[in-house]
């Protein structure tokens, strides 16, 4: 199977803005009413993270992809999946954050928060607008263990991406 990420996260997070971006299309805010899928992203709706009764279609589309990426927005306090929530998929998980460039973004709270979400794997910030983190992102979703995704964080020079390995930290 061809690599192929789904985005995860809460209503609004910025998910098809980035998902739009990280296609080469205009950054442009829209609903996701349904999954969508297009090339190698699987976009889905904020309600599929945000009511516990649908974290069912989230793990069946997970058998589709290869890589769950967990989208935090910067702005936003509330965190929505549960602590060890990337585990219960058995894929290769990268946290996102989103909004960065926002002026009321609190980013090294989002990375806190991935954090609890994702017990070992990368975080990238990223901005659709300003298309930052997105190369980094296709290299992620590109890995096909999480060894390769630890090497290349670790050979990056870019202070957008890291990789962390404990639950609590």
């Amino acid at each position: 199977m061809r690599n192929r990420g789904m985005l995860v996260g809460a209503i609004g997070a910025g998910k098809s803005t980035l998902s739009k971006a990280l296609l080469g299309y205009e950054a442009k805010a829209m609903k996701t009413q349904s999954l969508t899928y297009e090339d190698w992203l699987v976009d889905t709706p904020g309600e599929y993270t945000e009511n516990p009764m649908h974290y069912k279609s989230i793990m069946a589309t997970a058998m589709e992809v290869t890589h769950v990426l967990y989208v935090q927005d910067a702005t936003n306090r509330k965190m929505i999946f549960p602590p060890g929530f990337s585990t219960g998929t058995g894929k290769l998980p990268i946290g996102i954050v989103t909004k960065t460039d926002a002026e009321e973004a609190d980013v090294e709270r989002a990375v806190k928060l991935l954090r609890k979400v994702i017990p070992k794997g990368p975080v990238v910030l990223a901005s659709a607008y300003k298309k930052e983190g997105l190369e980094e992102i296709k290299a992620l979703v590109s890995c096909s263990t999480i060894q390769e995704m630890r090497d290349y964080t670790e050979k990056s020079e870019k202070k957008n991406v890291l990789f962390h390995e404990s639950l609590y930290k």
